[in-house]
């Protein structure tokens, strides 16, 4: 079962006078994230506490609630005896679907308790797979009027018709409808109904009309504080009715090329061009997808800011990949800011920062948020423009600097990779922003020297606060401790020829490296959530819009040594939720992958890429064995070339009860079509199936027909996408993937400070 957000967050949209963008979320030791049942409201003394946990753990990980006489027996328990208070706290992990159409019909107690406001006020349908157009319907029928707050965000299997339902929130203040099946006249007949609504979120597609919207919708718009549009099509949407906008979010998503392979045109009918000045604007957030077209639109909104800049803006956020050349109105934009208003969150495109004086005239105030990807922003101009000179920088609780290669140099000029970083640069930095939750230096060779104390991961073993890191695999290398190894010895014993070892953690339990210096990082961040090791030369097979035929760059040299050991390490972090592995050379046996499958309970999303050697899959038999123990796991991402997805991995997966979707990416790889199909029947709750591998195009077809037309009934949710990697059509099937399974799975990135810290739901 999905876990829901924290209680402190249903609380509706900010005022006018408010921050727009959510503070940094509460201190480590009381996160709303945590263990589930961990901090229960209302609970005092060590007792409540206990009965707290052991309630709440009956929801962990999907289970149901047990209600047998034999399990009463044996823990003599029973949950109805429990506070209404630790009751409410145990449902609140509880789908609201479940609660509504299921749990309350079973007692008066749970009736009362099911339909509590605390529980009615926000409903999240966004991954709720099992949700289908009746549920919603007797939903809103039941609850609709006490609804606040409703997110059906990658709802991509309801009908447009579910829409419809939605006028029965009466209350309604904040609507997420992003990848929903959403027409403008379906828009404008649910607009009209919500007059209290605050904040909305929206697909705009090929075919939208801003003149299908009645006078009572634009009424409704014209009240929205907060926009959240994804642009699927050149248009400006619903924005010139939003005269009230204080945050602004942009997704494009626009193509180049239409499905009949005409090039699309960035220009805009000069008739839909009365953008409103936003003079209340405080937060505008633009994410471009690769393409020509979207680069076109993004120009004309930042047009209308270019004449005259918001006062109030305190968050400014364009993330373009590759090449966004800057032009003579985003001049004035960005002179216009630094004359006239102080940020608190900065992201530009590259071409935007490199070689100009922008941040030396650019106004912070408190800043929680910097993300400089792909800069060449050197050591030298990042604490000297951006961190003051060293000073303090408590606030900031999230940087990206992925793809920043001279970050941690004194100067960007004549610096080869394999130059070591220069640590008092990287000491300034931990010291002034001590409080850092996020931290992205991915896509770089960060080599420390071998002075003790100097190395990257002792420094960053200071920032106590950590939530999420992303590291390159060349910075973890521990040069001390190999020093004297030859290249390519693993830091583990590796098997022997003569005689079959079972992997498992007897192989490594007495195998910590005690001066390790990534042993001591991940024994130092007891809190960390998500973790990303990443190859600084790592690139993935699966394409964002191009052909699949990209080959990754040889793996740092000072990355050699980096292997199971380190892997095993990982395990030390009992709260990790989200493991990312790329591009890891040494890895022999894979054995500390089992480490992480019997310690990290929690783990949620895993994503593995190109382990060990290339022609092998040297860590399968540890994979299967991590993998039985991985009960909690939700997603899982795999890519590696001639990967068999035979019949013992998918035996092995199915001890994944959790288990929702699964993408396998593989040059050359090979399936079995009956194991498939079995997974499939065994794995209930699997609704999202995504495999490029090297199988022919007709085994790929009919597998994927056999399992859409065995399962699709029961799982409304059912995405299948099972096609050859290297087939010339593949960027025309990624077109049709829902963008929410596209963007968190099937696609590989890093996604460590991606965005600020709650910038939308």
């Amino acid at each position: 079962m999905e876990a829901r957000g924290g209680r402190g967050g249903r609380g509706g949209v900010a005022s006018r006078g408010s921050r727009v963008m959510a503070a940094p979320e509460e201190p480590c030791g009381s996160r709303a994230g945590g263990e589930p049942g961990r901090e229960a409201a209302g609970l005092s003394g060590a007792r409540g506490r206990r009965r707290a946990r052991g309630a709440a753990a009956m929801f962990r990980c999907g289970e149901e609630i047990v209600s047998g006489e034999s399990e009463e027996e044996s823990s003599g328990v029973n949950l109805m005896e429990f506070s209404d208070e630790i009751l409410l706290h145990i449902l609140s992990y509880v789908p609201c679907t479940d609660l509504v159409l299921n749990v309350r019909r079973t007692c008066r107690k749970l009736a009362t308790l099911c339909l509590d406001k605390s529980l009615t006020h926000t409903v999240l349908l966004q991954k709720d797979y099992k949700v289908n157009k009746d549920k919603v319907k007797q939903l809103m029928r039941d609850i609709g009027k006490e609804i606040y707050q409703l997110n059906m965000a990658g709802c991509y299997w309801l009908p447009s018709s579910s829409i419809d339902h939605i006028t029965r929130c009466k209350n309604l203040v904040k609507l997420n409808l992003s990848g929903c099946h959403l027409t403008s006249l379906h828009l404008s007949k649910t607009l009209s109904m919500l007059q209290h609504l605050r904040s909305l979120a929206i697909d705009v597609n090929p075919g939208f009309d801003a003149g299908q919207l009645s006078s009572e919708c634009k009424a409704t718009l014209s009240r929205v504080l907060e926009l959240k549009q994804t642009l699927y099509t050149p248009s400006y949407g619903v924005v010139p009715c939003c005269t009230s906008l204080e945050k602004l979010l942009l997704y494009f998503e626009i193509l180049d090329r239409s499905r009949e392979g005409f090039m699309l045109s960035g220009q805009l009918m000069v008739g839909e061009s009365n953008v409103p000045h936003y003079q209340n604007l405080r937060v505008f957030y633009a994410r471009l997808a690769p393409g020509y077209v979207n680069q076109e639109v993004v120009r004309l909104y930042l047009a209308v800011l270019s004449d005259r800049t918001p006062e109030n803006l305190h968050a400014f956020l364009i993330s373009a990949p590759g090449s966004f050349a800057e032009t003579g109105a985003t001049k004035n934009l960005l002179d216009s800011m630094a004359r006239n208003v102080r940020l608190d969150a900065l992201q530009l495109p590259k071409a935007w920062i490199n070689g100009s004086g922008l941040l030396q005239h650019l106004k912070f105030n408190n800043p929680f948020y910097f993300s400089f990807s792909r800069c060449t922003l050197s050591g030298g101009q990042l604490i000297q423009r951006v961190m003051n000179g060293g000073k303090d920088l408590k606030s900031l609780t999230s940087l990206n600097l992925s793809g920043c290669i001279h970050c941690l140099a004194p100067e960007s000029l004549f610096r080869k990779a394999e130059d070591d970083i220069d640590s008092s640069i990287l000491e300034s930095l931990v010291v002034s922003c001590c409080n850092l939750r996020h931290l992205n230096l991915s896509a770089a060779h960060h080599h420390s020297s071998k002075n003790i104390g100097n190395h990257l991961c002792q420094l960053l073993a200071r920032l106590k606060h950590l939530l999420s890191l992303a590291l390159p695999v060349c910075s973890i290398s521990d040069v001390a401790a190999n020093m004297e190894k030859p290249p390519m010895q693993s830091n583990v014993t590796p098997q022997t020829l003569g005689k079959k070892v079972r992997i498992g953690i007897q192989t490594y339990s007495n195998q910590k490296p005690q001066s390790s210096v990534f042993w001591a990082l991940m024994g130092s961040l007891p809190f960390l959530e998500n973790l990303e090791i990443i190859g600084s030369s790592f690139s993935s097979a699966m394409p964002r819009n191009e052909p699949a035929i990209r080959n990754s760059l040889p793996p740092c040299v000072r990355a050699q040594s980096v292997g199971d050991s380190e892997v095993a390490a990982i395990g030390q972090l009992t709260y990790l939720q989200s493991l990312t592995l790329a591009q890891l050379p040494n890895i022999l046996t894979g054995s500390g992958l089992v480490s992480i499958g019997l310690q990290c309970q929690h783990l949620r999303t895993l994503s593995l890429a190109n382990l060990g050697m290339m022609g092998n899959v040297v860590y399968m038999s540890a994979l299967m064995d991590m993998l039985k123990h991985c009960k909690c796991l939700r997603d899982l991402r795999l890519e590696q070339p001639y990967f068999s997805a035979g019949a013992q991995f998918f035996q092995a997966l199915s001890h994944c009860s959790s288990l929702q979707r699964l993408c396998i990416v593989s040059r050359s790889g090979t399936l079995q079509s009956d194991a498939v199909m079995s997974f499939m029947a065994n794995c209930l709750e699997v609704i999202m199936c995504h495999m490029f591998m090297g199988e022919s195009l007709t085994v790929c077809k009919n597998l994927q027909q056999s399992i859409v037309r065995s399962f699709q009934a029961d799982r409304p949710a059912l995405n299948v996408v099972i096609f050859p990697l290297l087939h010339e059509d593949l960027t025309e099937v990624i077109r049709d993937v829902p963008m929410r399974h596209l963007d968190e799975i099937t696609l590989f990135k890093s996604r460590v400070a991606e965005e600020p810290p709650n910038l939308w739901w």
